[in-house]
Order: C-alpha cells, then sequence, then structure tokens
C-alpha cells in the first residue's frame, strides 16, 4: 500500500526512535534520524545497518533491499534539516515539558503541510500539543518495542487532531506492513489499559494465598492458553516498568478499583527483586533460565471414596462422563452418602459458600472449574474449602488425574484462578468499549498483536459465554465486596440479551 507521507523525520534514537526509523526506511520512505547528542544517531544507524546485516545473513531481507533502505536511511545533524519531512514522529523520553518543547521547535521550522506525531505510551497526546500552533495537525503514533517485530500501531488523535491526520497516519502504518488501530486520548490507549487485569488479578489471588506463583502460572498457561504466566511476564518486563505503569494508570483514572495495583509487587520493587534483569523476582534465574519447584505429582495411594456431584454443578453431564471413563463409583441420588467424596463447580462462587448454601459436608467437599469444556483445557483445578479433609483432597487429586492430565490444588477462592483473570479481563475491555476508546474490533486486534493474549478481551468472553462472565463477576462480588468486580454495563447488556460482546449499537 502507498502514502504520501513519504519524507520522514525521527526525533530521539533510542530503542523506539531507531526501531521507527528501521521500519521506515525498509519500507520504503527516506527517513532522516536525529538526536540532540550526534554520536548517538551515528551508534543508531550503525546499528540498524547491523541488524540488516543479520537479516541478510538469516535469509530474511534481500541484499539488494537493504542496500536501498541503508540509502534511505540519513543522520541529521540539526532539526532544520527536517523541514522537507511530510511527518516528524517524536521518540525522546517520556517527560511532558520535554515532549512540548521539543514539539513547539519542531513546528516553528517544519511547513505547514507537515504532520507532527508523538510516539508517547504513557503521557496525553493533547497535554502535548497543548502549547502548538497547529495542534490539529498533531497526534499520538504509538508503536511497540520491539518495532519491526510488533506489529500493531496506535493511532491516538489529541483533543483537537483532524480527522484526516488520522486517516493519513494509518494509511503510512499500513504501508510499513503494520496495522494501524484507533484509539481516544486516554490513559494506556489500548493495549497497555486492556492489559491490566492480567497481572493485577493475579497478584490478587496470590496477596490471598490461594495457590503459590508456579502454580497460578501453570493454570493459566494450560487452562486460557497463555504463552507467559502473569508472572513470568512481569519477570521478563521488569518491575521496574511494570509497577509504574501499573501505579500511573490506577492513579490516573482516579483510583478506580479494576486497576488497583499490589503491595506485593510495590515490595519486590523496592527490594531490587526486578526479573530477569536482576538475576530474581517472582522466580530465581540461572544459567538454564528460570528455576522452580516440580510439580507434585498425583497421590498414588489414595481412598478411592464414591463421588456424588451437585445438581447445580457446571457442565455436569461431563464430568459424568469423565468420571464415568475414568471407572469411578459414582453417585445419582438427591443427596451423597455418608462415604462420598462431594464434587461441585462453581462460576465465581467460592466452595465455602456453595457448600454452606447447599448444606453440604464441608469436610468432604471440594470444587472444580468447569468454566471452559473439560477439552478445551491441559489442566484441571481443584480448590478445598478451610475444612476439606485431607484424604478427600487426595482422593478428589487422584480420580481427576487418572487419565493423565495434570491437575492443580489451589485453596478456596471464589472464582478460582481463570475464572476471575478472565472475567477481569473481558470487564475492562468491555467497558472500554462503553467509554467509546477503541472499536470492538480494534480492541482485539490491538491486545491479541500487542500482547500476544490467544484470543482477543471479548473474543475470550464470547468464548466463555458473556451471561457466564455476568455469573462469575456478580458472584465475585458477593464474595469480595469489593467494586473491583463490578459489571460494565457493555457487559450486562450483551449478557442479558445473549449478544457477541463485538456487538456494536446502530
Amino acid at each position: 500500500m502507498q502514502s504520501k507521507l513519504t519524507n520522514i523525520g525521527v526525533v530521539g534514537s533510542g530503542a523506539m526512535g531507531r526501531g521507527i526509523a528501521q521500519l521506515a526506511a525498509q519500507s520504503g520512505s527516506r527517513v532522516w534520524l536525529y538526536d540532540s547528542r550526534p554520536e548517538a544517531c551515528m551508534e543508531a544507524k550503525q546499528s540498524i545497518e547491523e541488524i540488516w546485516a543479520r537479516l541478510v545473513a538469516k535469509g530474511r531481507l534481500q541484499r539488494s533491499d537493504v542496500q536501498l533502505a541503508s540509502t534511505r536511511l540519513n543522520v541529521a545533524s540539526s532539526l532544520q534539516q527536517l523541514t522537507d519531512c511530510d511527518l516528524v514522529v517524536e521518540a525522546i523520553t517520556e517527560n511532558l515539558s520535554a515532549k512540548q518543547e521539543l514539539m513547539a521547535e519542531v513546528e516553528r521550522l517544519v511547513p505547514d503541510a507537515t504532520l507532527l506525531a508523538t510516539n508517547t505510551s504513557s503521557l496525553s497526546v493533547t497535554a502535548i500539543g497543548a502549547g502548538l500552533r497547529r495542534p490539529e495537525r498533531f497526534a499520538g503514533l504509538h508503536f511497540f518495542n520491539p518495532v519491526p517485530l510488533m506489529k500493531v500501531v496506535e493511532v491516538v488523535p489529541g483533543a483537537r487532531t483532524a480527522t484526516t491526520v488520522c486517516d493519513d497516519l494509518a494509511g503510512w502504518v499500513k504501508a510499513l506492513g503494520h496495522t494501524p488501530v484507533r484509539a481516544l486520548d486516554t490513559p494506556g490507549f489500548i493495549v497497555n489499559h486492556a492489559g491490566r487485569g492480567y497481572g493485577t488479578e493475579a497478584l490478587r489471588v496470590l496477596s490471598e494465598k490461594v495457590s503459590d506463583v508456579p502454580t497460578i502460572d501453570r493454570i493459566l498457561k494450560d487452562q486460557l492458553g497463555f504463552k507467559l504466566g502473569p508472572f513470568e511476564l512481569l519477570d521478563l518486563t521488569g518491575l521496574d516498568v511494570s509497577q509504574p505503569v501499573m501505579e500511573s494508570i490506577y492513579h490516573q483514572y482516579f483510583e478506580e478499583p479494576r486497576y488497583r495495583p499490589s503491595i506485593i509487587t510495590a515490595q519486590r520493587l523496592a527490594g531490587g527483586l526486578l526479573g530477569r534483569k536482576s538475576g530474581e523476582g517472582f522466580y530465581v534465574y540461572g544459567p538454564e533460565g528460570a528455576v522452580a519447584a516440580p510439580e507434585a505429582p498425583a497421590p498414588v495411594n489414595a481412598a478411592q471414596p464414591p463421588v456424588w456431584v451437585s445438581p447445580k454443578a457446571a457442565r455436569r453431564a461431563e464430568l459424568y462422563q469423565y468420571l464415568k471413563d475414568v471407572g469411578a463409583s459414582i453417585e445419582t441420588g438427591a443427596a451423597p452418602s455418608q462415604q462420598a467424596l462431594i464434587v461441585v463447580a462453581p462460576l465465581g462462587l467460592d466452595v465455602t459458600t456453595l457448600a454452606a448454601v447447599e448444606r453440604l459436608d464441608a469436610t468432604r467437599t471440594i470444587g472444580i472449574d468447569m468454566m471452559l469444556p473439560d477439552a478445551a483445557v491441559k489442566r484441571r483445578v481443584l480448590a478445598t474449602n478451610p475444612a476439606t479433609r485431607a484424604d478427600m483432597r487426595d482422593a478428589a487429586h487422584a480420580v481427576f488425574a487418572k487419565d493423565g492430565k495434570a491437575v492443580s490444588v489451589i485453596r478456596d477462592s471464589g472464582g478460582f484462578v481463570s475464572q476471575r483473570v478472565a472475567a477481569t479481563i473481558v470487564n475492562i475491555a468491555a467497558d472500554m468499549c462503553q467509554q467509546g476508546i477503541c472499536t470492538p474490533g480494534d480492541l482485539d486486534t490491538a491486545v491479541t498483536l500487542g500482547l500476544g493474549y490467544p484470543l482477543g478481551p471479548l473474543a475470550l468472553g464470547d468464548s466463555i459465554g458473556p451471561t457466564n462472565v455476568l455469573e462469575i463477576l456478580f458472584n465475585l462480588q458477593t464474595v469480595y465486596g469489593d467494586p473491583r468486580y463490578r459489571p460494565s454495563p457493555w457487559l450486562r447488556r450483551r449478557g442479558a440479551l445473549g449478544l457477541s460482546l463485538k456487538h456494536e449499537e446502530i
């Protein structure tokens, strides 16, 4: 795809600036890279050319294409050399006053037709452009690191940005081979906003001692299909990066409970437990990577009592079929016998609450997470309650591991682990749509490309069922009494009507 933006200025030669310059040059744009430190620009160009050489050696780029790209990449010795650019993108440090001063200086030098953009990830586009003479030609153009590999770019208008400017920027992004998504100028835009649920809810689960770090990571990878568990991801990103983002979005939204950070990460950051970069975070890192205790095997000599499944259990037919397939003794009476292992499958509620409401013997009651079909998950998750006997816990572990599928046993929690995390992710995404921050389609596209989620948040909600997500959230509110779990109007209305979460009103 062709774009009328062919001469590009990039100010700032750090990781983001050089990434934008590399991508633009190899995609056909003539690029002028400027940095207040001239030697930094030369280092950046040398680094880009070394990257191109490696890509040629690996057969990912043609030598002739790299030679052309190299001729298009120029180092500017002053801002005055950007006067012929169709677009100038700033990618300097995340400091509001520094960005404002830079963009004002650039505006004085370039013609009125030149578009101006900021690569900010956390500051207000409107605030950066507030002092410009013509703020209508200024917008956010948020690339992700590493720029050539991360295929999504957020196009963000300020309060006074002209619509045609965002159209032109989106066209240029497409010409680069990337995918533009449109977002309102709100804290975190799309990707960093939608990503709040995964880590913060996992941290809350950890803070309640529901389970340990490796188990929570295993559950969310094996049940929901994430490539990295939340604690693996926090270690990879580094708490020196992640914690300030969590705190910033929370405060920018005036302490909205859905984005509440955790004291766990604040304390670990203060102690220097940053993650991979410091050698220790939620995991300890050795030459072979993260060191984690091996998973406990299923008990081999556990008792085999008959199993009674609550009539109110989610996916009760699937549970019966599994128990039949592994040869378990199944009770089908209206109430369990005095010897039976009692199985409940709550959505959002904890095992304790169900045992009390259904007047079950809590000492023999175990919960199993059946939010998703059993065939769709690589791991089953069981939950005890405070009164569960050890022999019944072991019996449940043994029977549900009988076919070889991995089993995790956790302590009681409203919504287990996956239900809580999934419902939080879906609810935040639904409320972003309710606020008009972006379209449902752009939201799912941005999250899958920008965060690598197996499904976009709204697609995840549709796969669980909007009505089921609503039930989980309502029940989490009952268990915890926390407005964090209040359902978004977008989700409530679509769940009530049986509509897809991607459904837009006319």
